[in-house]
């Protein structure tokens, strides 16, 4: 490919040194971020030699670069990963959406807690898992304050609740409880946590013995059903292996374009099994393996030992992340690798197609759309609008950048007095292009409006107004409000077919857009329904209002409840004066 005298001259600079690099598109958007342990020979690789089509594609939109010479191969690594999150670059792996696994923590304090988390930044806090779903991890927690006398409460309440007169909590709130005590359930429970539930079943078995010699048989069952949950969860969690060590196990596999990846996580000798994801790839593999392991510990605890396949940079990885990192030749863990590697390649297999499917037709959808307006087409706005015969006038905008929605750049606005839909518009329109104006932030590739000509007609007004060089076109609808046909700036008629992978995107588009601004609308009419009445109202503070709310559901059940059923949730004297008012009209 033909490179340009800007490319060439900054390539020409690049030094023999680690770090980082930064490639943009033609409107100085970030595409990728990548790291090199020698940037020179690294980013000079993009422009010469041939690549597979998804690293072309990736080539073909890249009009300027950056680098950021770093002191080590780690710190280039480390940086790296900060650079990904921060700017959530389109052909960069990213773990799983940011999705995050459940862990179980045991706070630190003497009255501790223990609780499911997805965050495991406080250091003040013990942490076990990862669990394969917050299910398995609700169901442990849930045997937890069965079995042992812990508090359950976030907050130390004033008086005891209901959990202390079960004998399900030593009372923290009305008296002293001995650090020992404490410190010796603590013990038992990271034991259970750890694997070893025999002193737990053996004492869970010796109370229900007792409870059925002295004849409290309904004492009895409730054990016996603890019991029956503690073998299911201790059954549906154990793979055991010889060593009772903590471990990650990662993998990977390779084909037609695509990456899949696949974790085991060994706690105390057992497997957790997770099937982690599959990605279009668009730089060298083991980057992408590396950057992937990166970003799953930046949210999730570190093991004592990583093992990973071989050609992966280990001391790399040992340096950054602080711990032992394997790559083993023979033995049990040689085999666990082999068994990775093989639920990598299984999992790509049976996701390929429908992952392919979907990639492909985006890019079709696309590609028509660029084909249509003779032009590329990344990014598109639409704008949609929301009122109740003038009252609560809003609108929202979403964004897709080729073809999937960018939500960090959707964006509600709350409009003037209503005069009418096209008014609506133009305001929203202006509001928008004005900021992007000002700040000099990139135009989207085409704006398009959910409507026809009248629509149309108004965008265009105020495009020109601002002088700006912007692609417009709006959504057709038939009878039934259904999107049937694209109309450019002159008015014409595109047909699409419905069969077609752009008539599902622009139908997905236009649902998107429509969904965000009613859902904006219904938050500002609950927010003034309830601030107009319960706001009001001497007696009810934010507090009794959350309560209100959360036993009545709505404001509709509200007004149907008589005084005696609101003096269930506030005082009498106050129930009647909230009864009043809700029945003024």
């Amino acid at each position: 490919m033909s490179v340009s005298k800007h490319l060439q001259d900054k390539l020409a600079l690049l030094p023999d040194s680690p770090g980082c690099y930064i490639m943009k598109d033609e409107n100085q958007n970030i595409l990728y971020v990548g790291k090199a342990k020698v940037l020179k020979n690294r980013v000079r690789s993009y422009f010469h030699g041939t690549h597979n089509n998804k690293t072309t594609r990736l080539v073909s939109h890249i009009h300027d670069f950056e680098f950021i010479v770093t002191g080590s191969e780690k710190e280039a690594l480390l940086l790296e990963i900060n650079l990904i999150k921060k700017h959530t670059p389109p052909y960069n792996i990213m773990f799983m959406d940011d999705k995050t696994y459940p862990y179980i923590e045991i706070t630190k304090e003497n009255n501790f807690v223990v609780r499911t988390t997805r965050n495991i930044k406080n250091k003040k806090s013990e942490y076990f898992g990862p669990y394969p779903s917050s299910q398995s991890a609700y169901e442990i927690v849930k045997l937890i304050n069965q079995i042992f006398c812990v508090r359950k409460c976030r907050h130390i309440p004033d008086s005891p609740c209901l959990y202390y007169h079960m004998h399900q909590c030593l009372g923290p709130c009305i008296h002293e409880i001995d650090p020992k005590e404490n410190e010796k359930t603590r013990k038992k429970i990271k034991k259970f946590l750890q694997g070893d539930t025999k002193e737990v079943m053996d004492s869970l078995q010796a109370k229900m013995m007792e409870a059925s010699e002295n004849l409290q048989f309904e004492k009895a069952q409730e054990i016996y059903n603890t019991i029956q949950a503690l073998e299911h969860v201790i059954e549906k969690q154990t793979i055991d292996f010889k060593d009772r060590a903590n471990r990650d196990v990662f993998g990977y596999y390779v084909d037609s374009g695509y990456i899949s990846f696949q974790g085991f996580f060994i706690r105390q000798g057992k497997l957790l099994e997770r099937n982690m994801s599959i990605t279009p790839l668009y730089e060298d593999e083991m980057d992408a393996f590396t950057s992937f392991i990166m970003q799953y510990y930046e949210k999730n605890v570190v093991p004592k030992e990583i093992l990973v396949p071989p050609g992966t940079p280990v001391d790399v990885l040992k340096e950054a992340l602080n711990t032992n990192v394997h790559i083993p030749v023979r033995g049990e863990k040689k085999k666990l690798i082999d068994l990775v590697y093989k639920n990598a390649k299984e999992a790509h297999e049976q996701k390929f197609k429908l992952v392919f499917r979907k990639d492909n037709e985006l890019r079709q959808a696309n590609e028509t759309l660029s084909k249509i307006f003779n032009a590329d087409i990344h990014t598109v706005e639409m704008f949609d609008n929301s009122h109740i015969q003038g009252t609560f006038n809003v609108s929202g905008l979403v964004v897709f950048k080729d073809g999937l929605p960018d939500k960090n750049s959707y964006r509600h606005y709350k409009l003037d007095g209503y005069r009418s839909d096209v008014d609506s518009m133009k305001e929203v329109i202006y509001r928008r292009y004005f900021r992007l104006l000002k700040e000099h932030l990139p135009m989207p590739d085409l704006l398009l409006v959910d409507g026809g000509a009248a629509q149309i007609a108004a965008a265009k007004e105020i495009i020109d107004m601002l002088q700006l060089d912007l692609r417009v076109a709006g959504l057709v609808k038939d009878d039934k409000h259904a999107t049937r046909a694209l109309m450019d700036v002159n008015l014409n008629e595109i047909q699409i077919d419905p069969k077609s992978s752009l008539f599902f995107l622009l139908t997905r588009m236009q649902d998107e857009v429509h969904r965000f601004a009613i859902s904006y609308h219904r938050k500002l009419r609950d927010q003034s329904m309830t601030k107009s009445v319960l706001d009001t109202v001497s007696g009810i503070g934010p507090k009794r209002k959350k309560e209100l709310l959360k036993h009545f559901k709505s404001m509709k059940q509200m007004r149907l409840a008589s005084v005696e059923q609101l003096s269930e949730v506030i005082p009498e004297d106050v129930a009647k004066i909230l009864y009043a008012r809700l029945h003024e009209n």
